[in-house]
């Protein structure tokens, strides 16, 4: 499970991001093609964070569904693979929403 890793990982830059603040909230963009399970790093999460910074603090996942735009007739549309086709049949498309794994914000305790 490669999972645990990554939330190590996720852990380590909030930590240091937080420079000594005890952190209450992590929310993390989890795109629906970036390979991860987000049920998964729920799971890893306070085992990892335990004895951090982040000890007790929540998790939020916020999944992002696949979006593409049609290099061929420039549409946008929602996407279920990552090699969807258009509704015109061009294969010519570039992703704009599905790969992401990112920190999108955290919630610090103001410092004493």
């Amino acid at each position: 499970m490669h999972e645990f890793g990554i939330t190590r990982n996720i852990v380590s830059i909030v930590e240091e991001a937080a420079k000594g603040r005890r952190v209450r909230r992590v929310t993390l963009d989890v795109g629906q093609f970036c390979g991860v399970v987000p049920d998964a790093i729920l799971f890893c999460f306070d085992i990892v964070a335990k004895g951090t910074l982040l000890d007790g603090a929540r998790l939020d996942i916020r999944k992002i569904g696949g979006r593409a735009s049609c290099r061929t007739c420039s549409a946008t549309f929602e996407t279920v693979t990552l090699y969807q086709a258009c509704a015109c049949g061009s294969l010519a498309i570039d992703r704009l929403a599905g790969e992401e794994l990112k920190i999108r914000e955290m919630e610090i305790e103001e410092a004493a």
